[in-house]
C-alpha cells in the first residue's frame, strides 16, 4: 500500500505569517475604534506626521527667509495679512512656515531617538534578563547609575560637552534614553523566561537567540511599543528644550524650542512669536501621550483580563 506524501509550498508559512498579522491588525484597528480617546490622539500624531512629510507643499514661504518691513506682522484674525495669516517673527519670517518645518525637526529627532533608545535598550535588557550573571549585574549598576541623574539635566551636560548639532543632540538624548527600555525589556524578560513556553522551546533543542527573537520578544512586543509611545513625547520636550537653551538646533533651521526662544523678548508686544510655537509643542506631545495611553488599555492583555 502506498502512502502519498503532500509538499508544503514554499511560500505557506509566509502566507500564513502574513494572515495572522493581517488578523491581528484588524483586531487591532477596531479595539482603537472603539477608544475614541486614544483614537483622537492618533489621528492628531498622523496630521502632525503628514504635515512634516509634505511640508513644502503645505508651507507657503520659504521658513529661513524673511522680510525685515513685515517683521512681527500679528495673525490674520488680529489684523493681519492673509499671506502670513499666523503672523510674522522679529526677522519678518512666516511663522506658519516655520512651524510646519519645525514639525520635521521634532518628529524626526523623536523617532530616531526612540528608535535607537528602543533597539540598544531592549537587546541588552533581553540578553541580561536572559543570561544574568556578570552582564546582568554591570548593565543593572550602569543604568542605575544614569538614573541618578535627570534627564534634561543630563543631555544639557552631554550638549555643553558636546556642542550643538543634529548629531549630537541624538547621542545626547539616546546615551540616557536606553535605560527605561533596557528595565522594561529585563523585568518582562525575568518573568517570561519561567513560563512553560520557554521551557518547551529549551526542551526541543531551540538556542537562546531563537528563544529570545522568536519566542519572547513577540511576547513583550507590546510593552516595548507602548513605552516607546510615551517616550516619544519626552524626546520630542526635551529636544525643544535644548534647542530653547540655545544647545539643540540651530538657527536659521526651524525648531520650535529655538522659535519659543526667540520670541521671548516679545511677549508683551507680539505675543504670538512664542506663544504659537509653544502651542505646536503641547497639542504634539498631549495627542502623543493620549494615544500612548490608549495603546496600553489596548494591547495590554491583563487590562483586558481585569
Amino acid at each position: 500500500m502506498q502512502t502519498t506524501q503532500t509538499t508544503v509550498p514554499w511560500w505557506y508559512p509566509l502566507a500564513l505569517r502574513l494572515r495572522i498579522w493581517a488578523t491581528n491588525a484588524a483586531g487591532f484597528l477596531r479595539d482603537l475604534a472603539g477608544h475614541p480617546i486614544a483614537l483622537t490622539g492618533g489621528l492628531v500624531v498622523l496630521l502632525y506626521v503628514a504635515m512634516a512629510i509634505f511640508a513644502p507643499q503645505i508651507a507657503p514661504h520659504d521658513p529661513t527667509k524673511g522680510e525685515l518691513l513685515r517683521r512681527l506682522e500679528p495673525p490674520v484674525w488680529a489684523g493681519g495679512s492673509m499671506d502670513y495669516w499666523l503672523g510674522t517673527d522679529a526677522q519678518g519670517r512666516d511663522l506658519w512656515s516655520r512651524i510646519v518645518f519645525g514639525s520635521r525637526i521634532s518628529l524626526w529627532v523623536g523617532f530616531v531617538s526612540v528608535a535607537i533608545s528602543a533597539i540598544v535598550g531592549v537587546l541588552l535588557g533581553c540578553l541580561a534578563g536572559y543570561f544574568r550573571g556578570a552582564l546582568d549585574e554591570v548593565l543593572s549598576r550602569f543604568s542605575d547609575l544614569l538614573l541618578a541623574f535627570p534627564y534634561l539635566i543630563f543631555a544639557i551636560a552631554v550638549m555643553a560637552f558636546m556642542g550643538p548639532g543634529m548629531t549630537n543632540l541624538l547621542l545626547a538624548l539616546t546615551f540616557k534614553g536606553w535605560v527605561e527600555f533596557y528595565r522594561l525589556a529585563r523585568g518582562e524578560m525575568l518573568s517570561e523566561k519561567t513560563k512553560e513556553y520557554v521551557a518547551a522551546a529549551t526542551a526541543v533543542g531551540m538556542g537562546h537567540l531563537r528563544i529570545i527573537v522568536s519566542e519572547v520578544l513577540p511576547n513583550i512586543f507590546h510593552s516595548v511599543l507602548v513605552l516607546a509611545t510615551l517616550r516619544l513625547g519626552v524626546m520630542i520636550v526635551t529636544e525643544a528644550s535644548l534647542s530653547f537653551l540655545g544647545l539643540g538646533i540651530q538657527p536659521p533651521t526651524p525648531a520650535w524650542g529655538s522659535m519659543v526662544s526667540e520670541g521671548r523678548d516679545y511677549l508683551t508686544t507680539s505675543w504670538w512669536v512664542s506663544t504659537l510655537p509653544g502651542l505646536a509643542i503641547l497639542i504634539l506631545v498631549l495627542a502623543i501621550n493620549v494615544f500612548g495611553e490608549g495603546l496600553r488599555d489596548i494591547l495590554d492583555p491583563r487590562l483586558k483580563i481585569e
